[in-house]
C-alpha cells in the first residue's frame, strides 16, 4: 500500500495594520506599486498550513509588479505614512517626541517680542 503525502511551504500575506491603502514607490523597479504587507510563512502538510516558520512574521514593502520585497525598517519614508500620514503609533519602538528647547544653531520660529500679528492688520 502506498500513501502519498505532500509537504511544502505557503506564505500568507495581509495588509499591515495602520498602513491600509498605502501605496509607495518600489526601490527596485521604480513603479508606484509597493504595498505594506505582513508575511507569515508556514510549513504545509497536504496543502494545510500547520507550523509557522516565524512567530511575528515579516513586515515588508512588496511590489506586485517585480515581486521585490524590502523590510519596512529600511523605509522611513513609508513609516511616516502610517495611520494616514500621522506616523507610527506611539509605543512601537519610537521614542516619544522631545519637548523643550530647540537644538542650538536653529532659529526659533514665532513672533519676536513686541511685534505681534501681521503689519497690515495693525492699521485700523
Amino acid at each position: 500500500m502506498f500513501f502519498f503525502f505532500v509537504c511544502g511551504e505557503k506564505t500568507i500575506r495581509s495588509e499591515l495594520a495602520g498602513y491600509e491603502g498605502v501605496v509607495c514607490q518600489c526601490h527596485h523597479c521604480g513603479n508606484m506599486s509597493g504595498r505594506v504587507l505582513k508575511r507569515r510563512p508556514f510549513f504545509t502538510f497536504c496543502f494545510i498550513p500547520i507550523i509557522p516558520f516565524t512567530i511575528s512574521g515579516y513586515k515588508d514593502i512588496s511590489c506586485h509588479i517585480c515581486n521585490f520585497n524590502q523590510p519596512l525598517e529600511q523605509r522611513p519614508d513609508v513609516q511616516a505614512m502610517a495611520n494616514g500620514g500621522q506616523g507610527p503609533v506611539q509605543g512601537q519602538g519610537q521614542p516619544p517626541p522631545q519637548q523643550g528647547y530647540a537644538p542650538q544653531g536653529y532659529p526659533q520660529q514665532g513672533h519676536p517680542q513686541g511685534k505681534q500679528g501681521h503689519p497690515q492688520q495693525q492699521y485700523r
